[in-house]
């Protein structure tokens, strides 16, 4: 008895320490901030994104203590966090000095300390995070030289002394102010951060001055301040002021500027996220740059509607992840006693347990036959282990193969790469061609293609035994499909008079496929046809539909065929038949059927009188995740040449256009090398539609086409590349088309002259093909971002912004042509060219180019808008409303404003 008791007691403490083991495993993070944000806004914006970030965080515990701007209840806090040992502190100091030596006694006490927005003296800080105050001081110096057109008289009003934003902000402004002699600074006045510190001050220097233009406060509180001492003296509309902060607050900086009071504003950030995350890579140990500087902008009244805008989303942003949070910790609540329920009970299970099996061994503990049976079992756990143990290692050792040939693999295709990309050079170099050697380097290219495909392959071996293969099945016409990838062996079949045939009923039928994985299945089963097929044998593939819902996709040969004794053993891995004495991997059969797995089909083997392969696939999407579903019908660009590698013959080249005209993007090629334009219109005409210009009438062309994408070269006949360039960016019809300058000039002087001359990419000869198509790509996409943007704010685009002057000014100048000839039934598209001066085809393809819509739809959307405006107002019925817009008939009118809104005109003017 008293052995079970000493059992259950065991147990016990066992439990107890699997719990306590548990509780230390919960362990967190701590992290201290020391707040000492002199305002509610600043205070509130702070503390909201470090507990947003902290929240998101689980690992964290974040305790926030609140100085209220008292230095000395800041140092006490901090003392707080040493002696309480947190991981790392966050401090915000009120003043430098003061905070410089209890900083320096958290470092020396092993707690790293992150300094943010205000530095502190000396060195003795693990990092700094804030914004550049000097960066800030030169900002407000160059605003005020570029937008001034008075006296060129600024005043100053620095923040508090002892303040290093206030010393930093001042040494940046006067840097700036001090190099333009037509800028003087007449007064500087010492404020404290509030409002109450200006008004005196000021109000007696603008009465013995009040020949000042730019007034310059340290924050937007101090800014607002100097306007209304100014406006008491009724200098508020001659003199501009400057503030810095802008919060998104009543009375912030940004609705100051909205309001007129202020003329702009400097961002200032908390970076309160970013805060928590460099204390939390501090605490790991991570390499961290001392000094981490937040960027700033100049908010005025050009962006201020878009930053407060974004701020508002922020907000709204952080108010839901709050609020999920709340919902979190409830559920955690609810989770934890939910827990310690389970602990409980399963405290009393083991009991119960203990129990159990001590009277089950007490009962059959005086068998022999349970002590022999014992070590019975005993020697098969061991050599159950044995075997477990000889098969880890096998593993290991299967599995270091494996790792080191893919390493292997991979650190060959290095190498080869730039074998192939100087082959390539060399058979466009034009010494060489035509000469013996050509022969010798078109050897060597293909060779390395051999050479890398087989990577490649060993490669995708290695994907498919790691499961690493993501479906990107695309919408498929198979028939069509079958016939590109069998235009590479027609070639071949040709040249050994072997009857190479396609059969389908349905050459309309689709199938959701992988273009790029079956693409290589295709090419392994017919690699293999040809392989073993004689010359003037027969390879045929038949596309069957059948009634259950699935395609049976025939490849049947007259080749040697394969034993029936080994059929089962073709698709293991590196497996070759008895009777293949041909050069072979192993692999491409076994990845052929992984493929075909991927797609939820299945793939058999017939061999008489030849091989027969029959894949089946299920037609529809269903079987397939919704990941593993793309819209965008993806092009074989590329086709591996296994025909080649097999049987060292040059393949039929030939590029498949998977792409109508329709939706391909437009190319200008302005280029005088024949030669050059034949190959890039070879090369890029199964993505663009290609038009090519010697460079004589260049410019006319341009503007003809208005083409998508322009690649020009320097050296041509009439002008040079330069000078078209520069043309073409000027003239409003084509200002927004990418140019890609493409030469053989690669000195710095050229290239510096070609940027700018406005062209988008400068790329030199000898060049990639692949480089090319991918910068082709990323300046179309880059304008598609544009016309987002252009789409998104096509009503309150600004005539200057930092999005592209030309194209801005167009839509500008348009938009404010139909709001004028809104109300005039008469006006049409050839008026709206007219008074652009440019052509109604011109018009269309520019508008199109920028905003995605044909400029027809544009009128009717402003049209549109100002039928609501005319609503509201409740001046007009709506038959009246839609006569006097040029709408044919309030039918019309009432269907076209139901698109838009969503709701008929009678329920919008009745809802508002």
């Amino acid at each position: 008895m008293y052995q079970f008791v000493k059992y259950i007691l065991m147990l016990i403490l066992a439990s107890l320490s699997l719990i306590s083991c548990k509780q230390k495993q919960g362990d967190k993070i701590r992290v201290g901030f020391s707040q000492a944000m002199t305002t509610d806004d600043w205070r509130k914006q702070m503390n909201s994104s470090i507990k947003i970030e902290a929240s998101l965080r689980p690992e964290v515990d974040l305790t926030i203590k609140d100085a209220n701007n008292n230095v000395d209840k800041q140092i006490e806090d901090i003392e707080r966090f040493i002696s309480n040992r947190v991981d790392v502190i966050i401090v915000s100091p009120i003043q430098s000095k003061p905070l410089t030596a209890v900083v320096e006694k958290s470092i020396k006490a092993g707690i790293p300390v992150l300094v943010v927005d205000r530095k502190i003296e000396g060195e003795s800080y693990t990092a700094y995070l804030g914004a550049d105050n000097i960066e800030i001081g030169r900002i407000a110096g160059r605003y005020i030289i570029s937008h001034s057109k008075g006296s060129g008289n600024v005043i100053e009003i620095t923040g508090a002394s002892g303040s290093s934003p206030a010393y930093e902000r001042t040494l940046g402004f006067n840097q700036i102010i001090n190099e333009n002699k037509r800028f003087k600074i007449v007064n500087t006045i010492q404020g404290d951060w509030e409002k109450e510190s200006v008004k005196a001050p000021l109000k007696a220097i603008l009465l013995q001055n009040p020949n000042v233009e730019y007034i310059f406060a340290h924050n937007d509180r101090m800014a607002l301040s100097a306007w209304e001492t100014a406006k008491t003296l009724g200098l508020e509309k001659k003199i501009k002021f400057i503030g810095v902060d802008a919060l998104n607050s009543v009375n912030g900086g940004i609705e100051l500027v909205k309001s007129g009071v202020l003329d702009g504003t400097i961002l200032y950030p908390t970076g309160g996220n970013e805060a928590l995350k460099l204390a939390l890579k501090m605490y790991n140990k991570e390499s961290i740059s001392r000094n981490n500087i937040l960027n700033t902008i100049v908010i005025d009244k050009n962006n201020a509607e878009i930053i407060e805008n974004q701020m508002d989303k922020v907000d709204q942003q952080q108010l839901v992840i709050e609020s999920q949070q709340g919902a979190i910790k409830v559920q955690e609540r609810e989770y934890a006693s939910q827990n310690n329920l389970v602990r409980l009970l399963s405290f009393f299970l083991v009991i119960i347990l203990s129990l159990t099996i001590y009277s089950i061994y007490s009962t059959i503990s005086i068998s022999r036959k349970k002590k022999q049976l014992e070590r019975i079992n005993q020697t098969v756990i061991d050599q159950n282990n044995e075997i477990q143990e000889m098969a880890q290692i096998a593993a290991k050792s299967n599995e270091a193969k494996l790792n080191f040939f893919t390493g292997l693999s991979h650190e060959f295709k290095t190498p080869i790469t730039l074998i192939m990309s100087y082959v390539e050079s060399l058979i466009e170099n034009d010494k060489i061609k035509g000469t013996a050697l050509i022969d010798e380097v078109k050897l060597i290219h293909k060779n390395s293609n051999r050479l890398l495909r087989l990577i490649n392959q060993l490669l995708d071996f290695r994907k498919i035994e790691e499961q690493k293969f993501t479906l990107r099945t695309s919408n498929t016409k198979i028939y069509d499909f079958t016939n590109e990838v069998m235009a590479n062996f027609k070639g071949e079949a040709a040249r050994r008079n072997i009857d190479f045939q396609l059969s389908c009923k349905n050459k309309n039928l689709e199938l959701f496929i992988d273009r790029g994985l079956m693409d290589k299945v295709y090419f392994n089963l017919l690699s293999n046809a040809f392989k073993f097929t004689p010359d003037n044998g027969k390879i045929s593939i038949s596309i069957v539909e059948n009634q259950d819902n699935t395609v049976k996709i025939h490849f049947k040969d007259s080749g040697i065929g394969i034993p029936d004794d080994e059929l089962s053993n073709v698709f293991d891995p590196f497996f070759r038949a008895s009777n293949n004495n041909k050069n072979s991997s192993g692999i491409g059969l076994h990845l052929s059927k992984e493929f075909v797995l991927l797609h939820q089909g299945t793939i058999e083997l017939k061999s008489k009188q030849g091989s027969e392969f029959v894949i089946t696939l299920l037609k529809g999407n269903s079987h397939l995740q919704p990941g593993e579903i793309i819209q965008k019908v993806e092009s074989l660009t590329s086709i591996p040449n296994l025909i080649t590698d097999n049987l060292n013959i040059e393949p039929d080249l030939k590029e498949s256009n998977t792409i109508s005209d329709a939706e391909k993007h437009s190319l200008l090629i302005i280029e005088d090398n024949v030669d050059l334009v034949n190959f890039l219109k070879a090369k890029l005409s199964n993505e663009y539609v290609v038009y090519n210009s010697d460079g004589s009438d260049a410019i006319e062309k341009a503007l003809e086409i208005i083409p998508d994408v322009i690649i020009c070269d320097i050296n041509l006949v009439d002008k040079d590349g330069y000078e078209i360039s520069k043309e073409l960016k000027k003239d409003l019809r084509s200002s927004h088309i990418p140019i890609i300058i493409l030469t053989a000039q690669s000195n710095k002087e050229s290239v510096l002259k070609g940027l700018q001359s406005g062209v988008d990419q400068y790329l030199t000869k000898p060049f990639s093909l692949s480089i090319l198509k991918q910068s082709l790509s990323s300046l179309l996409f880059n304008r598609e971002k544009l016309r987002y943007y252009y789409t998104n704010n096509i009503y309150r685009v600004e005539p200057e912004s930092k999005f592209g002057n030309q194209e801005q000014s167009f839509i500008t100048k348009m938009n404010d042509i139909i709001k004028k000839n809104v109300e005039n039934p008469k006006f049409s598209v050839e008026d709206l060219a007219d008074k652009l001066g440019v052509s109604r085809v011109q018009l269309y393809r520019k508008v199109k180019a920028i905003i995605g819509i044909n400029i027809s739809d544009h009128i009717n959307n402003v049209k549109l808008e100002k039928a609501a405006e005319l609503l509201k107002s409740n001046e007009m019925n709506i038959s009246e409303i839609a006569y006097s817009l040029g709408f044919s008939s309030p039918n019309y009118f009432s269907t076209a404003f139901k698109n838009k809104f969503g709701i008929s005109p009678k329920e919008y003017k009745t809802s508002s």
